[in-house]
């Protein structure tokens, strides 16, 4: 079998196993813009995440399922969403499109924030190329700048929810995020797949420089 008919089998497996997701289907029915909305409904009910009049991050946010999920939380508080992709906009959504990688990009989204959040959410994970440890070091690279902002932009006492990936690196992201927050633990929700490495760290409590 050539590689380009292996790529295919694989996506018409993955498209199949998508659509008998039990997380895929109930999300069409609430609603929701992706399945990811479990992973971040489970961890607010173990972490009670939000609460009213707070200020949110959400980086990486497309399609908005998390925003979307987090505006029925806030009431009247208000989030901040920025992806490098389109996102369909949403109410009590400020969306910014542009790559968090690009100084001008985090410049604005932190003009927008004004005052600091409350919590900074990353559920971004890059495009895979196949090559593990490439992508291993490509997700690290984004939790890295994603514990970067949430130290520039977090009012004391905040918190940062961010997905990494088991492997190099991991480690010694914990320890950092250990330097700025009083608290730092690891979830795996029940919606992220059982193959998958994916984890969350949260970091609460963050401790001002």
């Amino acid at each position: 079998m050539t590689a380009k008919k292996r790529r295919r089998a694989s996506s018409a497996r993955w498209l199949a196993e998508h659509e008998k997701d039990p997380f895929v289907q109930r999300a069409r029915k609430a609603g929701y813009r992706s399945r990811a909305v479990y992973k971040l409904d489970e961890m607010h009910r173990k972490l009670q995440l939000f609460h009213r009049g707070m200020t949110v991050v959400d980086l990486g946010a497309a399609p908005g399922a998390w925003s979307q999920y987090a505006a029925s939380k806030i009431r009247d508080g208000r989030i901040v969403a920025v992806d490098l992709l389109q996102m369909e906009a949403l109410d009590k959504v400020e969306f910014i499109q542009g790559d968090l990688l690009e100084p001008a990009v985090r410049e604005r989204l932190k003009d927008k924030l004004g005052s600091g959040a409350d919590l900074v959410l990353s559920d971004i994970a890059p495009n895979m190329s196949g090559i593990a440890s490439v992508d291993q070091a490509r997700s690290m690279g984004l939790a890295e700048m994603a514990l970067q902002f949430a130290v520039e932009v977090l009012k004391p006492g905040g918190h940062l929810l961010v997905k990494v990936f088991q492997g190099a690196g991991l480690d010694a992201l914990r320890h950092d995020m250990q330097q700025h927050f009083r608290k730092v633990g690891v979830q795996k929700p029940e919606a992220s797949r059982s193959r998958s490495r994916e984890l969350y760290l949260h970091g609460s409590c963050f401790r001002e420089p």
